[in-house]
Formats: structure tokens, C-alpha cells, sequence
């Protein structure tokens, strides 16, 4: 890529996308394309066809989709397979169509089956049965890095298909109704410590930042604690969903746009479509291959917020996976390693809610 070559950073504003961006503006990139979901929406076929009409981007990085944590991905499940198809199928096919020089395309680690081998090789794809509670969104995550493969094998395209682990970091989502893990154990936290301590107006201002359910700091008193309530946060301690066994590993997601723009600048799809004549598994893994468990994790949040009530575990609610490494080899040996250790992150990420 050239310094000022046309970059389309699809999903700008969010987690990954915006770590993205920052990545390519500190490089040097000058010509970077970003639009909001008010501005472009990629479920629009007609829309997404006139953008790269008006635009024509020479690259492009796919870092838009319908996330969410393992209580979206229950309740919505038609939702998180179906608006993540459309998003890949519209952008992965006009950058085929009008020469995208190269695309780079964001999946993630639940792609792989629930009981995968530990570490999880990029081999393990699609050789045993998916963890149901996120099953519709790690198929259409698995469509998406089949259709990067199936375009460069077909039409000679290079596209890269990467497989972040579990991200946090600047920008995150903490929507308790919507959040992953971590900034949904961060927030919690937060809320418990401001009610443990009696501190109204700091837990009416967070509230007023971030409503949930439509409630704001405006609420009575009441209806505050009760809202809390249903998300586990009373006045004397906190519940977490599950055992707090399940391990995890996370990756910063400065962290995770480094290896994204490394993987642009320097990896092509003949350095990872290997010498086997049936070409599979030409995603690479990103991620930390460090692992820690969700109640290690909860002491390390609960330390960093300086709570000081009781964490309680709802056995009754799923763990989800009960481990999820990632076998981060090929990335190795390919020169991407991380560099942000959760020890240091879990403040980093504290510290950014609380300015922002």
C-alpha cells in the first residue's frame, strides 16, 4: 500500500474499525474512507453499490457487524445471522467487482467448535459441532472468511480473513443489554461500587451518559434500583453470570489493529494458502495465546474499580464455551506478536470509560 492509497475502513466508528483507523492515521495514511451507519447502511445492496461507484476504493477492511454478548447473541439470534450475512455479501462482493486490490475481512474465534482442541488451530474450523449460544453469528462469521477463500481461489483476489480472540479496548460497548464480558463486568462494577457506596449523583451521571433500557439519571430512586436489579447489582453485592470457570483469553484492540494492519501491509493469500491442492484454512488467529478465567478476570475488574462489596455466580445462567485459546502460531511466525498485557488493559479500559 502507498501512503496515500484509498482505504475503506468499513465500521470506522466501532471497536475494531476505529482502533483501525488510528493505526493507519499514526502510519501515515492520508487517503482513509469511513462512513456511519446514518451515512451508508451496508444491509443496503444498492447503497453499498453506489458508495464503491463514487468512491472506488483500492483497499478495503471489513470491520463492520452486528456484535454483541452472550445474551444478544440468545436473543437475537436471526438478527446477528442475517444482518451479518447481508453486511459481508454487499461489501465483499462490489469490492470483487470493482478490483479491490486487497480486502481484509474481521471474523472471530466462535467460529470454531465448542469443543475444539485447546490451543484452537486455524485447522479445527469446521470439524466438530459450534457452541450453540453463539451459533448463528459464527456461521455467517464463517460464510464471510469461505467467501474471502472461495473469491481468491475462483478470481485470483486477495482477500485475508483474520479470527480476532475476545477484544476490548477504546470505544467499546458497554450497553449492559448488548456488551461482551468484559466491558459489561467493567460497567457492572462501576454501577455496584456507586450503589454499595451511597453515591448517587456519580451513578445518575453514568446512567445519564449511557441509559440503559431507556433509563436515565433522571429516574426515581426506585426505578433505578430496580433496573439494577434485573442485571444482578444490588446494594450489598454484585451476581455474574455462570460459574466463572470458563477461560478466556483477550486482546487488546490497539493490539488487534496493529496485527490487522500489519496483516495488510505485508501478508497475501499465497503466504498463508499453504501446498495441500484442497486449500482450507487460510484464516489467521489473532490473538494473546494467554488465557485467564472469568472469575480471575471479575478480581482483576473488581481491583481496578476498587469495589468493595461481594461477587456472587448465577450457576442457573450459561458459561458459554468453558475454554477458548487461540493456537496464535501462524500469526507468529508470520512477525506479529501482541505487546498489552491485561494486567495493564483492565485499568486502561476503566480509565477510558470514566473519560468518556
Amino acid at each position: 500500500m502507498e501512503k496515500n492509497s484509498k482505504i475503506y475502513v468499513a465500521g470506522h466508528r466501532g471497536l475494531v474499525g476505529s482502533a483501525i483507523w488510528k493505526n493507519l492515521e499514526r502510519k501515515g495514511y492520508t487517503n482513509l474512507i469511513g462512513r456511519t451507519h446514518k451515512g451508508l447502511d451496508l444491509m443496503d445492496a444498492v447503497a453499498v453499490k453506489k458508495f464503491f461507484d463514487d468512491e472506488q476504493p483500492e483497499f478495503v477492511v471489513l470491520a463492520a457487524a452486528h456484535v454483541g454478548g452472550i445474551m444478544a447473541n440468545l436473543n437475537y439470534r436471526a438478527d446477528f445471522i442475517y444482518q451479518n450475512l447481508q453486511i459481508q455479501q454487499n461489501v465483499i462482493g462490489e469490492s470483487w467487482r470493482h478490483g479491490v486490490k486487497k480486502l481484509l475481512f474481521l471474523g472471530s474465534t466462535c467460529i470454531y467448535p465448542r469443543e475444539a482442541p485447546q490451543p484452537i488451530p486455524e485447522t479445527a474450523l469446521l470439524t466438530a459441532p459450534l457452541e450453540y449460544t453463539n451459533e448463528p453469528y459464527a456461521i455467517a462469521k464463517i460464510a464471510g472468511l469461505k467467501m474471502c477463500e472461495s473469491f481468491n481461489l475462483q478470481y485470483g483476489t486477495n482477500y485475508i480473513a483474520v479470527m480476532p480472540t475476545n477484544l476490548y479496548g477504546p470505544n467499546d460497548n458497554f450497553n449492559l443489554e448488548t456488551s461482551h464480558v468484559m466491558p459489561a463486568m467493567i460497567r457492572k462494577m462501576h454501577l455496584a461500587k456507586m450503589l454499595y457506596e451511597g453515591n448517587w449523583d456519580a451513578l445518575r451521571a453514568d446512567l445519564d451518559r449511557r441509559p440503559v433500557e431507556g433509563i436515565d439519571g433522571k429516574a426515581s430512586q426506585g426505578e433505578i434500583i430496580a433496573l439494577l436489579e434485573r442485571y444482578g447489582i444490588t446494594s450489598e453485592s454484585l451476581n455474574l453470570w455462570g460459574t466463572g470457570a470458563p477461560i478466556r483469553e483477550f486482546l487488546w484492540s490497539e493490539d488487534m489493529a496493529d496485527a490487522s494492519v500489519y496483516c495488510l501491509e505485508h501478508i497475501n493469500f499465497d503466504d498463508v494458502r499453504g501446498t495441500d491442492p484442497d486449500v482450507r484454512n487460510c484464516h489467521i488467529n489473532i490473538g494473546s495465546g494467554k488465557e485467564i478465567t472469568i472469575k480471575q478476570l471479575a478480581e482483576l475488574v473488581q481491583a481496578t474499580v476498587a469495589y468493595n462489596g461481594t461477587i456472587k455466580w448465577d450457576s442457573t445462567k450459561p458459561d458459554g464455551t468453558l475454554r477458548k485459546l487461540t493456537d496464535v502460531s501462524k500469526l507468529h511466525s508470520l512477525g506479529w506478536r501482541h505487546t498489552m498485557e491485561i494486567e495493564d488493559g483492565v485499568p486502561a479500559l476503566y480509565n477510558w470509560y470514566l473519560n468518556n
